[in-house]
C-alpha cells in the first residue's frame, strides 16, 4: 500500500515525498482511513511504531480541507496534541512542521523548564495546532494566553506515560475546558485499568488499533557506548571518524542546530560532512543524501525525522551523538546499518545526564551495551557503581581528567 492509497491530499504526500517516505507502517495503514472518516481513536501503540505520522497527516489533512483560507482574524487553536515530555513534544511540533510544510498551517510547542516568552509570543500570533506538555499549558491557560474553545481535534499521546509521571489530574483539568464535540486521538503503549477508565472519559465510541513495536533490537549490529562530557562529543567524533576512518557515517543529533554545528564542526577537522535537517530545502537534502550514497560525502549529519527516509547500502557505522530519550527511536537509528544480510555497527556518546536513557535502551533490548573505556575523553566524573550488580547504580564523582586535543 502506497500513502497516495490512504487518500491523502497533494499537499501532504508532496512533503512526505521529499522526505523518503515509501510505504505507511501498520498502524498508520489502521488509523489514517479511520481518523479522516472522522472517528475517534484509541491507540495502543508505542513511539517507533509511525504513530506520530498516524495521527499528524489526518488532522492536517483536516485543518487544511475544511478551514477557511480567508478567514479574518487571529489564528485560533483547532488541533491540541499533549504529550509528557519536552523532547517529544520537540519531535512531534517538528513532524508537524516537516508534513505540513505545504498547507500554509500554522503550528507551536510549549513546554515547562524554560522562559515563556518566546512561547506567548507565537500564541499571541496566532497558531493552527498546538503541542503541548500537561504543566506548562494549565499554566499559560491561566494566564489567559491559551483559550480551547475552538479545539476541533485532540491528542493525547504516551498516555500510560503520563500516569506514571503524575500528569493525570492536569490532563483531567484540561479535559473540562475542551468542547464537547471533537475529534479525539488516544494513544497508549499499555493499558492498565487507570488509563482504560482515562480513555472511556475522553472518547465517544472510539475504533481501536493496535500495534505491536517492531524488533527489540538489531541482532546483526554491534553495539557499543563511550561515557562523555556532553562538550567533549564533538572531539571524540572526531577522534573516532580519523581512528576508524569508517567507509561511510551516519551521525543522528537531537536538533537541528545540533546537526549543522556537528557538520561545521567536522568540516574545521578536514572530515567532509553535510547535514539533513527539516529546514534544509528539497534540493539541499537530495544533494546531500546524494552525495552520501555515491560516497562523495563521508559524513551525514542528521535528526531523528529527516534521516527516516535513508536507506544506504553497506552504510559502514551509525553514531548516536545525542543518545535519545525514547528507547524505540534508538532502534530505528542502528536499523540503519546491518540491514539485510550485512552486518553493522552503531556507537553512542552518553553524557552523565543521558545515563537513564541508556538504561531504558538497554531494558528495551534486554542486554548491556558494550562500554569502551579506552579513548581520550573518558568522562571520569561520573564512573559507575556495582553496575554488574546494580544497573541503576548511583555513579561516583571523581576528578575529571580527559584530555583535549582538538583544536588546540
Amino acid at each position: 500500500m502506497t500513502f497516495k492509497e490512504l487518500q491523502l491530499i497533494d499537499p501532504l504526500l508532496r512533503a512526505i515525498t521529499e522526505l523518503g517516505y515509501s510505504e505507511p507502517t501498520p498502524i498508520q495503514i489502521q488509523s489514517i482511513p479511520l481518523l479522516l472518516e472522522g472517528h475517534d481513536l484509541l491507540g495502543c501503540a508505542q513511539t517507533g511504531t509511525g504513530k506520530t505520522a498516524a495521527f499528524a497527516l489526518p488532522i492536517l489533512q483536516h485543518l487544511y480541507t475544511n478551514t477557511q483560507k480567508h478567514e479574518k482574524g487571529k489564528r485560533k487553536i483547532q488541533a491540541l496534541i499533549i504529550t509528557p515530555t519536552r523532547e517529544l513534544a520537540l519531535q512531534i511540533a517538528d513532524s508537524f512542521t516537516t508534513y505540513g510544510k505545504y498547507t500554509g498551517l500554522r503550528n507551536t510547542v510549549i513546554y515547562g523548564g524554560v522562559k515563556q516568552g518566546k512561547q506567548t509570543e507565537a500564541l499571541e500570533r496566532g497558531v493552527d495546532i498546538l503541542v503541548a506538555t500537561p504543566g506548562r499549558l494549565l499554566d499559560l491557560m491561566n494566564q489567559g494566553y491559551i483559550t480551547l474553545s475552538q479545539v476541533r481535534y485532540s491528542v493525547l499521546d504516551e498516555a500510560d506515560r503520563m500516569l506514571d509521571m503524575g500528569f493525570i489530574h492536569d490532563i483531567r483539568k484540561i479535559i473540562e475546558h475542551l468542547p464537547a464535540k471533537r475529534q479525539s486521538l488516544f494513544f497508549s503503549a499499555t493499558m492498565p485499568p487507570a488509563i482504560i477508565a482515562l480513555s472511556q472519559k475522553i472518547l465517544g465510541n472510539p475504533k481501536k488499533v493496535s500495534v505491536k513495536p517492531e524488533q527489540t533490537t538489531a541482532e546483526k549490529v554491534d553495539q557499543a557506548v563511550y561515557f562523555v562530557g556532553k562538550k567533549e562529543k564533538p572531539e571524540l567524533l572526531v577522534h573516532l571518524l580519523k581512528a576508524q576512518m569508517p567507509a561511510s557515517t551516519l551521525v543522528f543529533t537531537r536538533t537541528k542546530h545540533g546537526a549543522d554545528k556537528i557538520a561545521r564542526a567536522l568540516g574545521k577537522n578536514s572530515i567532509h560532512a553535510e547535514a539533513i535537517h527539516g529546514n534544509k530545502s528539497q534540493n539541499a537534502r537530495q544533494k546531500a543524501l546524494g552525495n552520501f550514497k555515491n560516497g562523495t560525502t563521508k559524513v551525514l549529519v542528521a535528526t531523528d525525522i529527516a534521516a527516516r527516509g535513508i536507506d544506504v547500502e553497506n552504510l559502514s557505522l551509525v553514531v548516536n551523538l545525542d543518545i535519545p530519550n525514547i528507547p524505540e527511536t534508538y532502534i530505528h537509528r542502528i536499523g540503519r546499518t546491518g540491514r539485510a544480510a550485512a552486518s553493522g555497527n552503531a556507537v553512542s556518546f552518553c553524557d552523565p545526564e543521558e545515563r537513564p536513557f541508556l538504561l531504558d535502551i538497554e531494558k528495551l533490548i534486554k542486554r548491556k551495551v558494550s562500554v569502551i573505556h579506552n579513548h581520550p575523553f573518558l568522562n571520569e566524573a561520573f564512573v559507575p557503581v556495582a553496575v554488574k550488580t546494580n544497573p541503576k547504580a548511583a555513579y561516583r564523582h571523581k576528578n575529571n581528567t580527559h584530555r583535549k586535543t582538538i583544536g588546540k
